[in-house]
């Protein structure tokens, strides 16, 4: 896509600050999000040439470094943006953001030992506050990727709707378990106990320094803040109809996760996608290879049937 010049441009958001640097078939924007611990920053998308109000989604990456394009810092495939660009071009505007301690907002995060899972929670709310009472907007939706399903789905109970893709339907102790199970009964013995210890909120101090890249001290009151959230019981709180959305050519989020969030939701629907993995793009099942490489395909665009579901839901 050819870049245009710089455009500057004023949106009267509280506490947002808004600067226009790409112009296509919509208005790219930036944002800002005033914390506490700094600034949030991300990227507001608008339709072009809008007539009335438009729905706005806020869009929420996944686990780790990821970015609010649905890059991290070895592999860019621009899913989140292709979204975001998707839903723009039929006339839903969008915020996407990077999460605190990520990307431009690296200088927002906490340290390791005051950071809890609510926080990422409480970050989404303030998104959704601030949108809510702006003219231009007639309603919002909650889009969560990955990690950023469970978020989303706690901060949506203010929303006017819910999408996740890609989204665990299990608690993360349950899953971090079925990660470790393969390792053998010697890494289970070592580990499970103190999964189960935190899941009680139980920290504990004296760990093998083996297991210190996973369960030092200073990270664990955010594992355990975490371990609290299951996905089956946090999307119950939605009391309108979500869609849920899960390819079936995913190697980190199977189909089995998708049907426990739908059977726990209310009136959900559910829509699995054929040959579509992880970061939303289309690849013949069995071709790891492929797989792989898309994770670094900036260029490739991502399900047409996943942007028309969700365009079809939100517009509903």
């Amino acid at each position: 896509m050819k870049q245009l010049p710089l455009l500057l441009s004023a949106l009267l958001f509280s506490f947002i600050s808004l600067f226009a640097n790409e112009k296509t078939l919509f208005d790219s924007s930036g944002v800002e999000l005033k914390t506490k611990t700094g600034i949030i920053y991300g990227t507001l998308l608008l339709p072009n040439h809008i007539n009335g109000k438009v729905p706005v989604a806020i869009l929420i990456s996944g686990s780790g470094p990821t970015d609010r394009d649905g890059n991290n810092p070895v592999m860019k495939n621009n899913s989140l943006k292709q979204l975001a660009e998707a839903l723009a071009n039929n006339g839903i505007a969008s915020i996407r953001y990077d999460k605190r301690g990520i990307g431009e907002s690296a200088k927002a995060a906490k340290s390791e030992s005051d950071l809890r899972f609510e926080d990422y929670i409480s970050d989404a709310i303030d998104w959704i506050s601030f949108v809510k009472p702006n003219p231009k907007f007639s309603k919002v939706i909650v889009i969560g990727h990955s990690e950023g399903s469970l978020i989303g789905m706690n901060a949506a109970k203010n929303a006017n709707g819910f999408v996740s893709i890609s989204g665990a339907g299990s608690s993360a102790d349950i899953i971090l378990k079925e990660q470790l199970a393969p390792k053998g009964k010697v890494v289970q013995d070592l580990c499970y106990p103190i999964i189960d210890s935190l899941k009680a909120g139980v920290i504990i101090k004296e760990v093998n320094p083996m297991l210190n890249s996973l369960f030092r001290l200073s990270v664990q009151p955010y594992m355990i803040s975490w371990f609290k959230h299951d996905p089956q019981i946090d999307i119950k709180q939605l009391k309108y109809p979500c869609l849920i959305l899960q390819g079936d050519n995913d190697v980190q989020v199977s189909i089995n996760d998708a049907k426990l969030l739908s059977a726990a939701s209310n009136n959900s629907q559910l829509l699995i996608i054929e040959k579509m993995n992880h970061v939303l793009k289309i690849i013949d099942k069995g071709d790891q290879t492929a797989n792989i490489a898309s994770y670094s395909n900036p260029l490739m665009p991502i399900s047409a049937t996943l942007t028309n579901e969700i365009i079809k839901y939100i517009k509903n």
